[in-house]
């Protein structure tokens, strides 16, 4: 039985602790009149964690509301990104997709906020140690999905197609895939694994979305208010945590495995939803793109 202190380790650092950024940022936009999402379980992630316990989690509770660089324009960013995901898996289960996979699920409660039709299992792939912080949370919380949850623990870095296979998977079927804020923090080996992976396991009728940065960021734009704030307020640099090598093309990849490849600005979606974030001088989400990809047909 792990003790409290073990199951908040693996959360204190590292993408781990930009995992309870994002739930804190939800947690935010879900006590919004306006709120393009609703998490009501990530404010209890939030709270678990000491490193957080203090961290906003109500729109009064942030100085400065939409004008704060983290919790206003970063928040936004969260809470845009976690909207047009939303929408997209659940567009996939409504043509008949009853397989999904999360990749680097993080804290998310999607197996538990979304109106899943019958017959949809979701699985959640992350660290042990984020699983199982984020089960004992759950727990205490006496939360119950909305559809069959599934979990693996797996490093998305090493080979985890046999470990998803053994959960009862099943690649003979269609999958919506979803990689949230995952490709970034990634070798480019392992982003070329995760991609072939994917392909490998896909069934006509999958769909893959996730999230990248298309360049490098120019030191200026490392400087931006949004990196700062995480920095100095949080202790988080995420401009440390994204893998600096050069990145694959895995749109390429896919497009000549034979898939279908849209690319977005994160901005796409705020002139769609209405709501998000703007660009700005030496943007720190300018380089950002949204990828949706759907398989060959048979």
């Amino acid at each position: 039985m792990n003790t409290a202190s073990e199951l908040t380790a693996g959360m204190a650092a590292g993408v781990g602790r930009t995992a309870l950024l994002v739930a804190a940022a939800r947690a935010i936009e879900s006590h919004r009149s306006d709120a393009l999402a609703r998490d009501p379980l990530a404010e209890h992630f939030v709270r678990a964690a000491p490193d957080s316990s203090g961290w906003p989690v109500h729109p009064d509770e942030v100085p400065g509301g939409d004008a704060d660089p983290l919790w206003g324009r970063l928040g936004r960013y969260f809470a845009l990104r976690t909207r047009t995901l939303d929408d997209h898996l659940l567009d996939a289960v409504g043509v008949g997709v009853r397989q999904v996979v999360l990749l680097g699920a993080g804290l998310d409660a999607r197996a538990y906020r979304l109106d899943w039709p019958p017959g949809v299992t979701v699985y959640e792939v992350d660290t042990a140690e984020v699983l199982a912080f984020k089960q004992a949370v759950l727990d205490r919380a006496d939360a119950v999905p909305a559809a069959e949850r599934r979990t693996l623990a797996a490093d998305l870095c090493d080979d985890w197609a046999d470990a998803l296979l053994d959960t009862g998977f099943v690649p003979s079927a269609p999958t919506a895939w979803l990689a949230e804020g995952l490709l970034l923090y990634l070798p480019a080996r392992a982003e070329r694994r995760l991609i072939a992976t994917v392909d490998r396991l896909s069934a006509p009728g999958s769909n893959l979305a996730y999230e990248i940065k298309e360049v490098a960021e120019s030191p200026r734009v490392r400087a931006n208010a949004v990196y700062v704030a995480a920095r100095e307020r949080l202790g988080i640099d995420l401009t440390a945590l994204f893998d600096p090598r050069p990145r694959p093309d895995s749109a390429g990849d896919l497009t000549a495995r034979g898939w279908t490849v849209r690319t977005h600005t994160p901005y796409d979606f705020t002139a769609l939803y209405g709501r998000g974030p703007l660009p700005e001088p030496d943007d720190a989400l300018a380089a950002n793109r949204w990828i949706f990809a759907a398989s060959p047909p048979p």
